[in-house]
């Protein structure tokens, strides 16, 4: 099937979201990073290819050993829908202009090869990249989906959440009782009230639907504020995928 139109679809580490119908998000996957013998979820991310991972850079720790798993709902059950992929330290490319304590800025993106290529299905897809230099307008609807927590320092859910994230244009995200100048155009906001990403989201998609009703993985969620994922007027913040096209065709 075409990229970015879900075989199961979608119902109306996030916070005040809800449960992700099963599979509505395919191109959505989990990194995880061996501890103890045990993979543990650190970030989301995003299959652009049957075997590249697109997340972000700050989701990468060189000493690590990672896999990327495709197909997966409820963390708690196996499924059976469930690729585990391993990815060689070698095949994991950071942007040349990212710069590891400062988030800030920008260039917040990574691409991992995978160590083969994942298996397509109804439940493991892949995602519709925008087209370079792409700007969605103010208040244009798009889902955050993750893994992440479910409020400031609480718990992981078990199953993929996801929440309805408005974007919020520069203009206004850089207001000075909003982020005062924090954001790039290499950056897209969304969200600023009640909804946002949290830790563990990162990585992970903002998922827009366009006109054509695909979906496409507009954002890369980067940061939050200090003050809290759900900080009003601190929206999550996302590396725009529409500026780094050139990058990821390399």
């Amino acid at each position: 099937s075409a990229s970015g139109k879900p075989v199961y679809s979608a119902s109306a580490r996030v916070v005040n979201g809800e449960d992700a119908v099963p599979y509505s998000w395919p191109w959505q996957i989990s990194l995880q990073y061996e501890k103890d013998g045990v993979f543990r979820h650190t970030c989301g991310g995003s299959l652009i290819a049957p075997n590249w991972v697109m997340t972000a850079a700050h989701c990468i720790s060189k000493s690590r050993k990672y896999q990327v798993v495709l197909g997966e709902y409820d963390m708690g059950a196996e499924e059976g829908a469930e690729q585990r992929i391993p990815v060689n330290s070698g095949d994991i490319f950071v942007h040349p202009k990212w710069i590891s304590i400062c988030a800030a800025c920008g260039n917040d993106i990574a691409l991992m090869k995978l160590s083969r290529s994942a298996q397509l299905s109804a439940k493991v897809q892949l995602a519709g990249l925008p087209p370079a230099g792409q700007v969605l307008p103010n208040g244009y609807p798009c889902y955050i989906s993750g893994w992440g927590r479910l409020s400031t320092g609480g718990p992981l859910p078990s199953k993929l959440q996801q929440a309805l994230l408005p974007v919020v244009d520069n203009e206004h995200c850089n207001q000075p009782d909003w982020w005062g100048g924090v954001i790039r155009q290499s950056m897209v906001c969304a969200g600023g009230d009640i909804r946002a990403g949290c830790n563990g989201d990162s990585g992970g998609p903002l998922n827009c639907q366009g006109n054509d009703s695909k979906w496409y993985v507009q954002g890369i969620a980067s940061f939050v504020s200090s003050l809290g994922c759900n900080a009003l007027k601190k929206p999550t913040v996302f590396t725009r995928v529409s500026d780094f096209i050139a990058w990821i065709d390399e």
